[in-house]
């Protein structure tokens, strides 16, 4: 079914129109595929700002490092922007029936501009999903018990997300069955920490913070087979890497030491591995992605403090 109130765009993405001479001529060269340079336990830098819409109870901007290519300005890889806003606590109607407990709705939505394949105004599965993650990840941290027969409306904006394939070779980061996209592990990870950030600049007691992180076991190169030859790397970029074997995302409390969410996806092992410390894939997906979201929690603790 169909919007009939709106004009869509086309579904596909499109080409800018290039003037600049210098531009057309290194146009080639300059938007290859990019390629990882930072370490595997190397974070991107993240900014984090609040109190951006003024009509909310608590709002946040949750922006990621993007590094444009050297020639032209044009990013190598794309990037992840989000927008969150908090509305509540507020009494929910009369004719609802009585609840000891505040009501907790989470809303997440892309932008029609947000990937390089145009989405529509009407939310997908994908977006529901994520909807769902989130509401895991921050029910856990909120005292809903101090606010009953209240609501509380969440409400994500992705303005930007990260694509699982490099637009120009149309390369698909997929897993070894190539079913798995992983652009979205990213994107939830941003929406938790926009989301806890939103939440304790409402002003809403909760028992912690909680960040997310996300780590990924990738191929070493592209013609390495085997488990020998995977590799831990924390936060992914997935056009960055030619094959993802899995991915895992985490809702960390950091002064608690407790997880709220754990979305694991792609083929991994239970065994020890040599190629990932000794530890079974696993465990070590899991203990990546708390390391990186733990080292997000200063610059949320930060940004509160602003």
């Amino acid at each position: 079914m169909t919007d009939r109130r709106r004009v869509n765009g086309p579904t596909g993405g499109t080409t800018p129109v290039v003037f600049d001479p210098e531009l057309v001529k290194n146009f080639a060269a300059s938007v290859s595929k990019p390629i990882r340079t930072r370490a595997a336990r190397e974070l991107r830098k993240i900014f984090l700002q609040t109190g951006l819409t003024p009509s909310a109870s608590g709002s946040a901007y949750f922006e990621v490092e993007q590094h444009p290519s050297h020639s032209h300005g044009l990013a190598r890889s794309s990037t992840l922007k989000i927008t969150c806003t908090v509305h509540g606590p507020r009494p929910l109607p009369r004719s609802s029936s009585f609840t000891p407990n505040m009501l907790l709705t989470t809303t997440v939505k892309f932008a029609p501009f947000a990937a390089s394949q145009r989405r529509g105004y009407i939310r997908d599965n994908a977006e529901r999903d994520l909807a769902v993650h989130l509401e895991t990840a921050i029910r856990g941290v909120i005292m809903n018990d101090r606010w009953p027969k209240s609501g509380l409306d969440v409400v994500i904006t992705i303005l930007e997300g990260e694509d699982d394939s490099w637009w120009d070779t149309g390369l698909s980061t997929m897993s070894s069955g190539g079913q798995t996209p992983f652009g979205m592990m990213s994107i939830l990870s941003g929406c938790i920490t926009a989301a806890s950030t939103a939440i304790v600049d409402a002003g809403i007691d909760c028992v912690d913070i909680v960040t997310g992180g996300v780590a990924a076991l990738v191929k070493k190169s592209e013609l390495a087979t085997g488990n020998s030859n995977l590799e831990l790397v924390l936060d992914p970029c997935p056009s960055e890497h030619d094959e993802i074997v899995a991915c895992c995302v985490v809702g960390y409390l950091k002064a608690r030491d407790e997880l709220t969410e754990v979305w694991m996806r792609g083929d991994v092992s239970l065994t020890p591995q040599v190629g990932v410390g000794g530890q079974s894939e696993v465990d070590s997906l899991i203990n990546g992605a708390v390391q990186a979201a733990s080292a997000y929690h200063a610059v949320i603790v930060s940004s509160i403090k602003k």
